[in-house]
């Protein structure tokens, strides 16, 4: 069994204040709804857990009824760091799952295809991350001024989500992110503290993040294409 948790309790700072990016229309829809549609139509998803801040769980609910969610799905509690909200959608699984997605709510462009990949990846390895390669010429800067290093370009790759495991693995990971008191800001990062190898699954297709006002005219032209066919 697959589940896929989507982590939808951020508050989004960098998009400006008062703003929950989540509920912020794009191509006719708020960014999550998006979201939650493409997971609910993929073929390898059999259940999601919505991870959604305290007094939310209305809202959801509601778009989950205006969407037509097919998908068994059920919504925990967010935490006080993303490691936290994590912890508890794993914690709200099905006891029969045996591999778990995590995805961003703030990524809209996720495809079936991208899910399987990761999901086929993670039975085999044991985790695996959805990942593009850096294109960018990449400068280090020691001092927040001046270029201090330049790092190989063709070793560096850049991680999005999803971010997928075998279910012990990523339970393992976290209980050793507990144990030593660091915050992470992915989910490889925790595998990474206990040694586990995490496969790369390069795509090509677009799959950005809504974070900052910037973002929106690139998903809405994504988006847009998509709905006009």
């Amino acid at each position: 069994m697959v589940s896929v948790v989507m982590v939808a309790a951020g508050k989004g700072t960098r998009m400006g204040a008062n703003i929950d990016k989540l509920f912020l229309e794009v191509a006719g829809r708020p960014i999550v709804e998006h979201t939650w549609r493409r997971l609910d139509a993929a073929e390898a998803v059999d259940e999601i857990v919505v991870v959604v801040r305290d007094g939310m769980q209305g809202e959801f609910e509601k778009m989950a009824a205006d969407i037509g969610v097919t998908k068994p799905w059920r919504c925990a509690p967010g935490g006080k760091e993303r490691q936290d909200s994590v912890g508890n959608g794993l914690a709200a699984v099905s006891e029969e799952s045996r591999i778990v997605a995590i995805h961003d709510a703030a990524r809209p462009c996720v495809t079936g295809k991208l899910i399987r990949a990761t999901v086929e990846a993670a039975k085999a390895t044991g985790a695996a991350v959805a990942a593009q390669r850096v294109t960018d010429t990449i400068k280090e800067c020691d001092d927040g001024s001046t270029i201090s290093g330049h790092p190989d370009r063709s070793r560096l790759w850049a991680v999005q989500t999803p971010q997928t495991f075998q279910i012990d693995v990523i339970k393992k990971a976290l209980e050793e992110v507990k144990r030593r008191g660091v915050a992470i800001t992915d989910d490889t990062a925790a595998c990474e503290l206990i040694g586990q190898p995490v496969k790369l699954v390069e795509f090509s297709e677009p799959n950005p993040k809504a974070t900052s006002p910037a973002d929106l005219p690139y998903l809405e032209l994504l988006l847009g294409a998509e709905g006009s066919g």
